[in-house]
Protein backbone atom coordinates (compact mmCIF):
# COMPACT_ATOMS: atom_id res chain seq x y z
CA UNK A 1 0.00 0.00 0.00
CA UNK A 2 2.85 2.36 0.83
CA UNK A 3 4.43 1.89 -2.63
CA UNK A 4 1.10 2.52 -4.34
CA UNK A 5 0.55 5.72 -2.33
CA UNK A 6 4.08 6.96 -3.13
CA UNK A 7 3.53 6.23 -6.83
CA UNK A 8 0.25 8.15 -6.84
CA UNK A 9 1.86 11.12 -5.09
CA UNK A 10 4.73 11.21 -7.62
CA UNK A 11 2.33 10.88 -10.55
CA UNK A 12 0.19 13.69 -9.12
CA UNK A 13 3.20 15.97 -8.74
CA UNK A 14 4.39 15.34 -12.25
CA UNK A 15 0.95 15.64 -13.80
CA UNK A 16 0.36 15.19 -17.50
CA UNK A 17 3.17 16.23 -19.80
CA UNK A 18 2.27 19.70 -20.97
CA UNK A 19 4.14 21.27 -23.84
CA UNK A 20 3.65 25.03 -24.12
CA UNK A 21 2.70 26.36 -27.52
CA UNK A 22 5.68 27.81 -29.32
CA UNK A 23 4.96 31.12 -30.99
CA UNK A 24 6.21 31.47 -34.52
CA UNK A 25 8.91 33.89 -35.59
CA UNK A 26 8.18 36.10 -38.58
CA UNK A 27 11.16 37.52 -40.47
CA UNK A 28 10.90 40.98 -42.02
CA UNK A 29 13.54 42.22 -44.45
CA UNK A 30 14.99 45.68 -43.84
CA UNK A 31 16.29 46.77 -47.23
CA UNK A 32 17.58 50.07 -48.47
CA UNK A 33 14.57 52.31 -47.89
CA UNK A 34 11.97 49.56 -47.55
CA UNK A 35 10.52 46.89 -45.27
CA UNK A 36 9.58 43.53 -46.83
CA UNK A 37 9.55 44.70 -50.48
CA UNK A 38 10.72 47.68 -52.51
CA UNK A 39 7.27 49.23 -53.12
CA UNK A 40 4.13 50.05 -51.19
CA UNK A 41 3.37 49.77 -47.50
CA UNK A 42 3.40 46.06 -46.67
CA UNK A 43 1.25 44.51 -43.96
CA UNK A 44 2.68 41.70 -41.86
CA UNK A 45 0.24 39.75 -39.68
CA UNK A 46 1.24 37.64 -36.66
CA UNK A 47 -0.43 36.11 -33.65
CA UNK A 48 -0.13 37.62 -30.19
CA UNK A 49 3.03 36.31 -28.54
CA UNK A 50 4.89 35.78 -31.80
CA UNK A 51 8.39 37.06 -32.35
CA UNK A 52 9.09 39.43 -35.21
CA UNK A 53 12.68 39.51 -36.44
CA UNK A 54 13.76 42.40 -38.63
CA UNK A 55 16.80 41.37 -40.69
CA UNK A 56 19.02 44.04 -42.26
CA UNK A 57 19.86 43.22 -45.89
CA UNK A 58 20.74 46.62 -47.34
CA UNK A 59 23.91 48.69 -47.06
CA UNK A 60 22.43 51.85 -45.52
CA UNK A 61 21.66 52.47 -41.87
CA UNK A 62 18.00 52.00 -40.80
CA UNK A 63 15.94 51.51 -37.68
CA UNK A 64 12.57 50.10 -36.65
CA UNK A 65 10.32 52.43 -34.63
CA UNK A 66 6.64 52.21 -33.74
CA UNK A 67 5.09 55.51 -34.86
CA UNK A 68 1.59 54.48 -33.76
CA UNK A 69 0.27 51.40 -32.03
CA UNK A 70 -0.81 49.74 -28.80
CA UNK A 71 2.80 49.50 -27.57
CA UNK A 72 5.99 51.38 -28.35
CA UNK A 73 9.29 49.72 -29.25
CA UNK A 74 12.20 50.34 -31.52
CA UNK A 75 15.64 49.25 -32.58
CA UNK A 76 18.92 51.07 -32.67
CA UNK A 77 19.97 52.57 -35.98
CA UNK A 78 22.16 49.96 -37.67
CA UNK A 79 23.29 48.79 -41.10
CA UNK A 80 23.47 45.04 -40.39
CA UNK A 81 22.22 42.45 -37.96
CA UNK A 82 18.76 41.85 -36.55
CA UNK A 83 16.21 43.24 -34.12
CA UNK A 84 13.75 40.86 -32.44
CA UNK A 85 10.58 41.80 -30.59
CA UNK A 86 7.96 39.50 -29.07
CA UNK A 87 4.64 41.27 -29.62
CA UNK A 88 2.29 40.90 -26.66
CA UNK A 89 -0.43 43.48 -27.37
CA UNK A 90 -2.98 42.99 -30.11
CA UNK A 91 -3.72 45.73 -32.60
CA UNK A 92 -2.22 47.49 -35.59
CA UNK A 93 1.24 49.02 -35.39
CA UNK A 94 2.54 51.59 -37.87
CA UNK A 95 6.29 51.05 -38.07
CA UNK A 96 8.73 53.40 -39.74
CA UNK A 97 12.43 53.97 -40.20
CA UNK A 98 13.07 57.39 -38.66
CA UNK A 99 16.24 57.77 -40.76
CA UNK A 100 14.26 57.75 -44.03
CA UNK A 101 10.79 58.75 -42.85
CA UNK A 102 7.33 57.25 -43.12
CA UNK A 103 6.81 58.25 -46.76
CA UNK A 104 9.96 56.34 -47.77
CA UNK A 105 10.08 53.39 -45.37
CA UNK A 106 7.04 52.15 -43.45
CA UNK A 107 5.01 49.03 -42.78
CA UNK A 108 1.99 47.82 -40.83
CA UNK A 109 2.26 45.07 -38.27
CA UNK A 110 -1.08 43.49 -37.33
CA UNK A 111 -1.08 41.45 -34.13
CA UNK A 112 -4.20 39.34 -33.58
Amino acid sequence: MRTLTASLVVAGLLGPAVTPAVAATKNVTVGDNFFVRASGVPTVTVNKGAKVRWVWRGKSAHNVKVAKGPAKFGSATQSSGTFVKRVKKTGTYRIICTVHGASDQSMKLVVR
